[in-house]
């Protein structure tokens, strides 16, 4: 299977030589945004868009990614998201990304924008229909939950081990209720 990119350049579903790049948390109101690339060694079976899969499934995937590539996670935090803005730490995680894999491999991001980093092509979707974007969907995804997940503990009022710091419902009624906290991103429009 091939896929078409808008330069006409076409790539196989799975190339050995391809890192794949997403983020987790790029809208979520408090909590870091976590971003991971990552280089399969082999082909691995039940990759698909983070969000299409249980928390169970997830887990299970993260620790078989680990054992079987080359990755790097990274995270910004709220404060910094807040200093920079989003674009610009976004643009810096694909800059340490290229600079981190210093091999002849191409890079994929998934999304419409490189953020004018050069060598870096991107695809709508393509968490769902790349292998190691997936792989890094998931990195990204598991990586920030375990992290929402043990922030939680220290802010038992925004139940972030339940909406995962995003925008619910209930996280903007336990935000009217409580006001926020030091994790919360004061760029961005809480309620």
């Amino acid at each position: 299977m091939e896929l078409l990119f808008s330069d006409n350049e076409l790539l196989p579903r799975y190339d050995e030589n391809l890192i794949g790049i997403d983020e987790a948390g790029r809208g979520a109101l408090a909590g870091p945004m976590m971003m991971a690339a990552c280089k399969l060694n082999k082909k691995i079976d039940g990759l698909c868009d983070s969000k299409k899969l249980s928390e169970k499934k997830r887990e299970e995937l993260y620790e078989i990614i680990i054992k079987n590539s080359n990755y790097l996670i990274l995270a910004f935090s709220s404060e910094q998201i807040d200093t920079l803005g989003l674009s610009a730490c976004l643009k810096t995680g694909l800059t340490l990304i290229k600079r981190h894999f210093k091999t002849h491999s191409h890079f994929l991001y998934d999304g419409n924008t490189n953020f004018g980093i050069s060598g870096i092509k991107t695809l709508v979707k393509a968490d769902a229909k790349i292998l190691q974007v997936s792989a890094a969907s998931i990195l990204a995804k598991v990586s920030k939950d375990r992290v929402m997940n043990f922030l939680a503990k220290e802010f038992p009022y925004y139940e972030f081990e339940k909406n995962k710091a995003y925008g619910t419902k209930t996280h903007k009624e336990l935000i009217a209720k409580f006001g926020t906290c030091k994790l919360h991103r004061k760029s961005f429009k809480l309620l």
